[in-house]
């Protein structure tokens, strides 16, 4: 059975960096077994952010309420998870963090490319977000994603100085939303099942093979 699965996710989001990584892990794990199409779908951990975003740590402590000793536990613990599925994080962590709406309107045109551009550019972002403490509202820093990506920098710069899926974004924000998606990342399988947080392979796998196994909702 071929599955659609709709990540929802924010290129802001260490998780999502680790879920990405341990999903693809599991698919390949379940070749022979599943297909799926993997498509990425935009939420915004921080759509008030700024200009020139915010200090780290103390973002997280006004969102959350965590202590300068507590986000260094944290930051270990998922560096820990990251680098069991493949991903590293950058040791000395992220100085600022920044808003990511042109991060998602550029995945946005790359996903009308194709399938592999989509997933190329998304890690592409979360490597230069994540691995290499990138400022991701610059635009020489999603230009240099989008070559890395394979996809064409003159187009993308042009998207990145307008306001084009602008409104697309937004509307598909919208709908995850009215779902009731309020934290990510959150794997939707064939607009049905819904798989939350960063999971490791085995337990993203598990839950494939079932879905994969239900007879079709006619």
């Amino acid at each position: 059975m071929n599955l659609h699965i709709d990540f929802v996710s924010d290129i802001s989001c260490p998780w999502c960096a680790v879920g990405l990584w341990s999903l693809e892990q599991a698919l390949e794990s379940l070749q022979g077994e599943v297909t799926a199409e993997l498509h990425f779908q935009p939420f915004e951990l921080n759509p008030t952010m700024p200009p020139g975003g915010q200090d780290i740590s103390e973002h997280l402590t006004e969102k959350y309420g965590s202590t300068p000793e507590q986000q260094v536990q944290i930051r270990a613990s998922i560096a820990e998870r990251g680098q069991g599925v493949g991903f590293e994080f950058n040791p000395a962590g992220r100085g600022r963090i920044y808003n990511t709406f042109n991060a998602h309107r550029l995945l946005h045109w790359a996903a009308l490319q194709s399938e592999g551009q989509e997933l190329a550019l998304k890690k592409a972002l979360l490597l230069a977000c994540h691995h290499e403490g990138q400022n991701m509202e610059s635009h020489d820093v999603l230009l240099q994603a989008v070559n890395d990506a394979g996809l064409d920098t003159l187009i993308a710069d042009g998207i990145l100085n307008s306001d084009e899926f602008t409104a697309e974004v937004r509307k598909q924000q919208a709908f995850y939303a009215r779902q009731g998606i309020r934290a990510v990342p959150a794997v939707v399988i064939n607009g049905r099942h819904l798989i939350s947080g960063g999971q490791p392979p085995e337990a993203y796998a598990q839950a494939l093979r079932q879905i994969a196994l239900e007879p079709e909702a006619s």
